[in-house]
């Protein structure tokens, strides 16, 4: 393991509670993310631990987890910065917690960021065929009114990369592919034009990188959101294990479902389970939280680390 590895591994054995943030009210608390109101133009967005498996969240968190996810999505944020602005403000999280045992904890797993407007869709990127979008292509031929070419198999590479999108559900729900169109209709030509050239370039610009250190990137999710100037910036998180299908290289062979360096580890485990998926959720076996929190280790590791061969 690399010294990256070790340091998260060890952590802070505290875990998190959103009450450590007592001094800002509590915006929203989704799967994964809690955001605080700093001020009218600032939040504080605090990654848990939280694990959500067929949009039910786990009792057993993984930990290190919201670390992990925060520290992946500011290397992107930093490294596409000039293809699309993005939601950090750039103010430390220190400078908003000035409880010292609370920003032990938070200080790796928070960021402060400007508010935005959401658009209400997200924003999905396939370069391979796998997930929902292969069972679209088994009923219609096509993915989102997309027709791809026949005979393709299942994590087959796309002849191009192309831009999914699904409309936002409310909670509890599941989010639905839309066509390019009906995001059109939805939020204006111009600006569902910016959304998917952003994506669709960001994407790209990740695949290569990934490559480079052995990592394929299957498809993503980006959620965008709208600044007091109407510009577009990407927002909330960005190509981390929970927003991505992460396939090592060198296990990766078309016509399966390969592995990935996400939760797959617990759905696999829960499927074995005669559970409804719904809440409440079954325990989760400590070999399998270490498992998947090792994925998460590997994948952080992986990806910020040196090249390991050529693009």
């Amino acid at each position: 393991m690399s010294w990256k590895g070790i340091f998260l591994n060890a952590g802070n054995p505290t875990p998190y509670h959103a009450d450590l943030v007592t001094r800002y009210p509590l915006i929203h608390q989704g799967k994964v993310r809690d955001s605080f109101a700093i001020d009218d133009e600032h939040m504080l967005i605090v990654a848990s631990d939280r694990l959500s498996a067929f949009d039910v969240v786990m009792d057993d968190p993984i930990p290190g987890k919201g670390e992990i996810l925060t520290r992946i999505a500011n290397f992107w944020f930093e490294r596409t910065q000039d293809i699309v602005p993005n939601h950090l403000s750039g103010i430390p999280v220190e400078d908003v917690i000035d409880d010292r045992a609370a920003l032990q904890v938070l200080r790796h797993r928070s960021v402060v960021v400007k508010r935005l407007e959401p658009l209400p869709l997200e924003a999905i990127v396939r370069g391979y065929i796998i997930g929902s979008g292969w069972k679209d292509y088994l009923e219609t031929g096509a993915v989102c009114g997309i027709p791809l070419p026949d005979g393709l198999q299942q994590a087959d590479k796309l002849p191009e990369v192309i831009f999914t999108p699904s409309n936002k559900a409310a909670a509890g729900q599941h989010d639905i592919n839309i066509d390019f169109q009906q995001i059109r209709e939805l939020i204006g030509g111009s600006l569902a034009g910016q959304v998917r050239d952003a994506s669709i370039r960001v994407y790209e610009f990740a695949v290569k990188h990934a490559a480079a250190r052995g990592i394929i990137i299957a498809d993503t999710k980006f959620e965008f959101g709208l600044d007091e100037n109407g510009g577009l910036r990407i927002m909330d998180e960005v190509l981390t294990p929970d927003s991505s299908r992460f396939w090592p290289e060198e296990s990766y062979r078309p016509g399966t479902s390969p592995p990935s360096y996400d939760k797959q580890f617990v759905r696999d485990y829960l499927e074995t389970l005669d559970w409804d998926k719904k809440p409440p959720p079954p325990p989760v076996p400590a070999d399998i939280i270490e498992a998947t929190a090792a994925k998460y280790r590997e994948a952080f590791d992986r990806l910020t680390g040196p090249e390991t061969k050529n693009a």
